[in-house]
């Protein structure tokens, strides 16, 4: 699958990729691009651009000179961060604690993008949220729930590697009004922390990520596919996150009746 730039609005895109599992099977990835009001440029996640973006983006960023950080924001999503600093090595280069642990050789920042005193440095353009109750790094490697969400206001999009996913359902699916929705990621039950109170805070958690991003309309999200506001013709993204967190309550209630 070749990268695929989605202009979602004047000052941000939203970068498909391919990510295959097996080497066969494409479940896509993401990562996202937008303008700062000073005119330079912050990438959200690391990707290896086809010659095509990559022309594409030069374009748009001076041939990279205008290119003022990148925020590495899933944990587990490290597949391009090597190829990352070497097209931008003057760019501030943001990862997670995972991040900087696996490439210890690379030059990374000292704040890592799960850090809340980041988040202030570029609180002018995002508005940032980190999932509660669940661990963010799991000890299991084949579990990727948490990621560091994003919410780039002047677009009014979220997003979201995993945490968040909305699937597209084609054909029968679709006639039978089973078209889309949006769900956390099957991975919940195997994060929630293992302690009492926790799925509270989890619930919590994601009722104030509605609210708060109430005005969201569009919905970037990794390895399904994305859902903008001119191809929305259902729930507004505030009551989707809302019935995704319904959906769920089976795995919330199974483990606050373990944990309390």
């Amino acid at each position: 699958m070749s990268t695929k730039i989605l202009q979602i609005s004047d000052d941000f895109w939203n970068i498909r990729g391919s990510f295959k599992i097996a080497g066969f099977v494409d479940i896509g990835t993401q990562a996202a691009l937008f303008r700062r009001a000073n005119g330079r440029f912050v990438f959200l996640d690391s990707y290896t651009f086809d010659s095509a973006a990559k022309k594409q983006i030069d374009k748009l960023t001076n041939g990279g000179a205008d290119v003022e950080a990148v925020l590495n924001l899933h944990p587990f999503h490290t597949l391009h961060v090597e190829w990352m600093q070497q097209q931008y090595p003057d760019a501030k280069h943001y990862g997670t604690a995972r991040h900087l642990s696996k490439f210890p050789g690379l030059s990374w920042q000292t704040l890592r993008t799960e850090d809340e005193k980041l988040h202030p440095l570029f609180a002018e353009e995002l508005d940032f949220s980190i999932p509660k109750g669940v661990e963010f790094i799991s000890d299991d490697e084949k579990v990727h729930f948490s990621s560091v969400l994003a919410y780039h206001r002047n677009s009014r999009s979220i997003y979201s590697d995993d945490t968040l996913m909305y699937i597209r359902l084609p054909g029968l699916m679709s006639l039978l009004g089973m078209s889309d929705s949006v769900s956390f990621h099957p991975t919940l039950s195997k994060v929630l922390e293992k302690r009492r109170g926790a799925t509270r805070e989890f619930s919590s958690w994601a009722e104030q990520l509605a609210e708060k991003w109430k005005d969201a309309q569009n919905l970037c999200a990794a390895h399904t596919t994305y859902l903008l506001e001119s191809d929305n013709d259902g729930d507004s993204i505030h009551d989707r996150i809302i019935k995704a967190l319904e959906k769920v309550k089976s795995t919330l209630d199974s483990h606050e009746k373990k944990y309390g």
